[in-house]
This record gives structure tokens, C-alpha cells and sequence, in this order.
């Protein structure tokens, strides 16, 4: 199988040569694209001095037009299954070959690596939690479907997954939404534990008063996707 991680990036010029790193050392079997969403520090640098694969976004499209162009890379590219990945050093490449494994041996459409089911490792802060947990009934009681860490970054997905996240992705705090989309559309979605590490550079686009935006935006997302036929 062909399996892709895709790498967003903005402004992470001093974790994204690690991310890739990782990937390389944990990772083996899989490739990687590193999506450079018009950084404007020193990324696009580190990629051109390493020679790490990257696309250059010409302008800034945000989290969601920056994983949304990985999985069109990864459509056009024949890949199987693709995987998002932060850029910052949060994530593990260790779990990625389990993940493609319970996505081959379970049918899933969807794996997502929670920091919830074994609760181990960084956790957020305790604000953030009470919105995942939040965000987490919601999705249930909208579905039926329990999701632990609906707001996730590490997502494997398969091939049709791909083709519909590729097509349409939202731009905006993505995760949930994006979620929720595939569980609309009746695909299977499982989680393992993972174990995630605090941030190591840079700091989040969530905080203050765009916390209250995130909650609001994100729940008529969520409701709004829920009503698509």
C-alpha cells in the first residue's frame, strides 16, 4: 500500500525538520509531504536547505485549505491511505503503522489517535478539555457514534475517505466538523490511544476570545452538517 503524511505547516520552522525526522526513524514505510500554508518565518527555508518534499502554498489558506491540498496530493499521487500529522511535535510517528493496521484489519474509514481512552501523556488544558468533552457528546448524541478526541489532528484515513475530504474539506477548525461529515455519510470511524507531547514551538490559534469564537463556529458546523443530505 501507498501511505502518505501529510504535514501542514505554518510558521514551524523550529519543529518541522523533527516531524519529518520522526517520520523517517518510526515511520519507514510511509512517504510524507510537508503542506507549507505561506509561512512567513523561516519554514519554507528548512524545507529547501533539508530537502524535505513540500508543497508552497502561494497564499494562506488556513489549517483546512492546507490539509485539504495534502489529500488532493495524495488523490493525484495514488496513494491508499493518508495521515495528518502536526508540524509542531505533538504527534508520535510511532502509532502510525498500528493506525494503518486497525484501519486494514477493522474496515475502518477513519482511525483517530485519542489522548482520551488511556489517558496518558499531555492532555491540554483543562478549558480545552471541557470543550473536547463538549464537542465529544455533541457528536454522539447528534449520531449515536462515541468519538473520545473529535478535535484529533492524527487522523489516518482510507482511499474514499481521501476522495471526499479532497473534494470538500472545511476551512475552519476542521476536526469536528470533519468528523462528523464522514460519520453523516455512514463511514466507520475507530480510535486507538496514543500518547501526545506538548507543543514544542509556536503557539496555538485558539485562545481568549477566539476560544469563545471556536465553540460557537465550530457547534452550527457541527449542527449544520448534521442536516446535509
Amino acid at each position: 500500500m501507498k501511505r502518505l503524511v501529510i504535514i501542514p505547516a505554518y510558521n514551524e520552522c523550529g519543529s518541522i525538520l523533527k516531524a519529518v525526522e520522526d517520520i523517517r526513524e518510526h515511520a519507514p514505510g510511509f512517504d510524507y509531504v510537508v503542506i507549507n500554508d505561506c509561512s512567513t518565518d523561516g519554514t519554507p527555508d528548512v524545507c529547501r536547505e533539508y530537502g524535505l518534499n513540500y508543497v508552497d502554498l502561494s497564499v494562506n489558506l488556513g489549517i483546512g485549505g492546507a490539509v485539504q491540498t495534502g489529500y488532493i496530493y495524495a488523490c493525484q499521487q495514488g496513494y491508499d491511505l493518508a495521515v495528518q500529522f502536526d508540524g509542531d511535535g505533538q504527534h508520535d510517528a510511532a502509532y502510525l503503522e498500528q493506525m494503518a493496521q486497525v484501519l486494514v484489519e477493522t474496515g475502518s474509514n477513519m482511525v483517530i489517535g485519542s489522548r482520551f481512552i488511556e489517558r496518558e501523556g499531555f492532555q491540554s488544558s483543562g478549558l480545552r478539555r471541557v470543550g473536547i468533552r463538549y464537542f465529544s457528546m455533541l457528536i454522539r448524541l447528534l449520531t449515536g457514534v462515541r468519538v473520545t478526541d473529535p478535535t484529533s489532528g492524527m487522523r489516518m484515513v482510507d482511499r474514499e475517505v481521501m476522495r471526499i475530504y479532497a473534494a470538500s474539506y472545511p476551512k475552519d477548525y476542521p476536526e469536528p466538523e470533519s468528523v462528523m461529515a464522514i460519520l453523516r455519510m455512514k463511514k466507520k470511524v475507530t480510535e486507538i490511544p496514543v500518547v501526545m507531547r506538548q507543543r514544542e514551538e509556536g503557539t496555538s490559534s485558539i485562545g481568549g476570545v477566539r476560544s469563545v469564537y471556536y465553540m460557537i463556529k465550530v457547534t452550527l458546523a457541527v449542527l449544520m452538517e448534521r442536516l446535509r443530505r
